[in-house]
Order: C-alpha cells, then structure tokens, then sequence
C-alpha cells in the first residue's frame, strides 16, 4: 500500500516542481537573442505556420462566399430579413453572457489556484523534508534483489530506523499528495474553461461578422426606399445643433423632417387604431390579454407597427444590451442631477438591440450623450438610447423588439458618466411620456428568460 502513493506523490510532485519551474523561467528569462543561421526545423515550422494561415483564410473566405449567397437568397423578402437580424442578435447576445458567466468563474478558479500555491508555498520547508525522507526510502531496492550483502544490511537497518516515523511520515505525505490532487485537477478545470472561452469568442466572432453584413444589407434596402436620406440625416444632425434639450429635438425632428415626421405620424396613426381597438373590446380586457400573451405577441417579424400597445408591454420589454445596473432611476446622475433614465456598463463591443417596437425619429451625435437614438413607440412614449459608438439604423425606419440598432465602444461616450472616470462602455437607456422622463423599471421583463427576444 505505501508503494503505490509514494510513487503517485513523488510523480505528481516532480511535475508540480517542473511545471512551477517553466512558469518561473518563462517569467523571468529573457529570451536568447535570435542568431543569423535559420534552422531546418524553423524553416519547417514557418512553413507550416503559413499552410495554417492560408488553410484559415481559404475557410474565412468560403465563410463569406457562403453568407452571401445567404442574404442574396433573401432578396427583399424583409420578414426573412428581419427573423435572421433579430435570432442572430440573440445568438451575439447569448454568446456574450455565455462569455461573462466564463470569465467570472476563470476568476474564482485562479484566485483558488493562487491561494492553494501560497499554501503550499508557505509549507515549502515541509514538503521538502516529506519528499526527501520519502525519495530516499524509494531510491531503495528490496534487500531480497541486492549483490552484496553490505548493501541489503544497510537497507534493514535504514528499514528498521524508518519503522518507527512511518506512520508520521505518511500521514503528512498523504495531506500533502491530497493538496497536490486537488491542485492538478484544479488546473485542469482551469484549462477547459479556457478552452470554452476560445471557443465561445470564435462563436461571438463569427455571429458578429454575420451580424454586420445582414445589417449591411437591411440598410441598403432601406436606402432604396429613402432616395434623399443622407441629405435628411445631415439636416437631422444640424437641427440637434439649433435645440438645447431632448424634448425640443424630438419636436423639432418630428416637425422639420420628412421621413422623422412620418414616423411620428406612423406612430400617432398605430396608437389610435390599438386604442380603438381596445375601446371596442373594452380597453381593460384588451390590456389583460396582450399581457397574457406574453412574448408570443413579438412573433410576427412581418409587421410593420408595434405589436402591442407600450402601454401594456409592462415586464415584457428585454433590456437592450447585456450588462450591470451602475445606475437607476431617480438616483444621482453624478454631477449634482437627477438621474432621468438607467446606466447598464457593458463590455466594449457589445451588441445593442431595440427593447420595443417603434419609429427611428432621431439617429446620431447630440449634446453629452454621444451617439444618440430615439424610437417613437407610440401612443405618446419615447425611448431613448444613449452611449453607443455606432448606430446602424437610419430615421424614418421601422425597428422590431430585439433587432440590432447599434454597438458599444471601448469607452464611456456619455458625458455624466465620464466624470466618474468609468473604466467601460455605458448605454444610458431613458423612457419618455409626452414628454416627461418616467421610471422604466415597469416594462423590464422579470428575468433573462422571460425577456423578449424578437
């Protein structure tokens, strides 16, 4: 029975020195200075690390041939459109929380490694005399297989010495092959995760490229239909420089522009009909129905109003971008405010999508909020989205619950939340009633699994 752990302790603790080693060398040893002869096996290493590039570009370019005889297929089928929009949002979105869940536990994982090095660290004087008594006991041949019968004495004797701290000594060589255990297992869990990690950032990468090109196409189309839009859009940014607040943009923009007008009167138009509808089913149990129905409503990708009145879209609405609450309603905006809206700080990059159906009525830089969007939801609400670095949707557009509108940057874009040295990206997210600023908490769904995904 002592053979087998002596042997197991003594293996794993040789590769614990060894790997501990490496990691020290590699920290610590300045590589060796290259020399002008180039090996054979370098020459053969180049070459195989180009074979790989090339291997990986060939596979990235039949990627992109394959994607784009994907959204040629669609052609101006928009409700196809929008259904590969909204699901590959929610695959970027889903991959992106998979990627945070991983790193968080990375996190826990390595502080759990760190603090089992330093404990074993801190016993280092113990381990040694442990390993040493037991090297020199394994290093000894059973006395029944010596040559010289010196040699077999002096082993009895060493056997009959050690008799009497065996029971000691394995006690403490056993507490500390169980530490060594659980340390290598430890760093295996660490390494698949790291793995999936990798995997999952490929996913994002390529749902992302995917992503990019489907909005691409969507904003082509609607370029056809909007012949004078770039002109529009460079009078919607010179119209944001003539008004101080957001309230005056929105009415300047809903009654100056064109295409901003018609979305506001598309807006007024839908909020009427489903009032009347209400009133015709009596208002109350038309609103009890659309909230029994949950999700189910924003099925319908072909649509071209909002899919149930906002007012009674309340806990159905997703949060438009995955990240923490810093910041809520009514709080301290951090420069002597109130705060109007919430803050959610993301990752850099993050994907943002539209947490309600509604009208592009305004699309682009404005004041301190950095890039801007404001969505006519109708029946009298606004929402507004704040902080992005890129916008991808146009004014005058119709967007659906859960498409993708915008991406984050590398950094905070909002004014408010620069004076607080904020370290990551924020979105500033604020929900208006003629008007006036109102609490959105209502409308969030209650949890990630009830939130609306398109």
């Amino acid at each position: 029975m002592r053979a087998p752990l002596l042997n197991l302790l003594l293996i794993t603790s040789v590769a614990g020195a060894s790997l501990a080693q490496a990691q020290t060398q590699g920290q610590s040893v300045a590589p060796a200075p290259q020399t002008a002869a180039v090996s054979p096996d370098a020459i053969k290493q180049r070459e195989q690390e180009l074979e790989a590039a090339r291997a990986r570009q060939k596979s990235a370019e039949e990627a992109q041939a394959k994607l784009k005889a994907e959204i040629t297929s669609i052609g101006q089928d928009r409700t196809q459109l929008n259904q590969q929009l909204i699901d590959t949002a929610a695959n970027v979105r889903s991959v992106e929380t998979k990627i945070d869940e991983t790193e968080a536990r990375l996190r826990a994982l390595n502080g759990r490694e760190q603090a089992m090095r330093s404990s074993l660290d801190s016993r280092r004087a113990d381990i040694v005399e442990v390993l040493a008594a037991l090297q020199r006991a394994g290093r000894r041949t059973p006395p029944a297989l010596l040559v010289r019968p010196e040699d077999a004495l002096q082993s009895l004797r060493t056997a009959m010495l050690l008799g009497a701290v065996v029971p000691e000594l394995r006690g403490r060589a056993e507490k500390i092959a169980s530490e060594l255990g659980e340390l290598v297992a430890l760093r295996k869990t660490i390494a698949t995760e790291r793995d999936q990690l990798a995997s999952d950032r490929d996913k994002v990468r390529s749902d992302q490229t995917r992503l990019t090109a489907l909005v691409d196409e969507r904003q082509r189309q609607q370029a056809s239909r909007e012949k004078d839009l770039d002109a529009e859009n460079s009078r919607a940014i010179a119209l944001s420089r003539q008004v101080g607040d957001l309230q005056g943009l929105i009415t300047k923009m809903e009654q100056d522009l064109q295409s901003a007008a018609k979305a506001a009167e598309k807006a007024a138009e839908a909020a009427r009909q489903a009032e009347a509808k209400a009133a015709a089913t009596e208002a109350k149990a038309a609103a009890s129905a659309s909230a029994k129905s949950g999700p189910g409503v924003f099925k319908d990708r072909s649509r071209t109003t909002p899919a149930i009145v906002f007012a009674s879209a309340k806990g159905l609405l997703p949060l438009p971008v995955n990240g923490n609450k810093i910041r809520d309603f009514g709080g301290s905006d951090g420069v002597g405010g109130v705060q109007k809206g919430i803050s959610l700080a993301t990752k850099p990059g993050s994907q943002v999508t539209t947490p309600c159906d509604g009208w592009v009525v305004y699309s682009g830089p404005f004041r301190s909020y950095g890039q801007l969007l404001i969505l006519n939801a109708g029946g009298g609400y606004h929402v507004l989205i704040a902080g992005m670095e890129r916008i991808s949707v146009n004014i005058g557009q119709f967007v659906l619950t859960g498409e993708p509108v915008a991406t984050m940057g590398s950094t905070s874009q909002v004014a408010s939340i620069l004076a607080t040295n904020a370290s990551q990206p924020v979105l500033y997210v604020e929900f208006r009633k003629d008007g006036t600023p109102i609490d959105p908490g209502p409308w969030w769904a209650a949890n990630e699994g009830e939130k609306v995904r398109g």
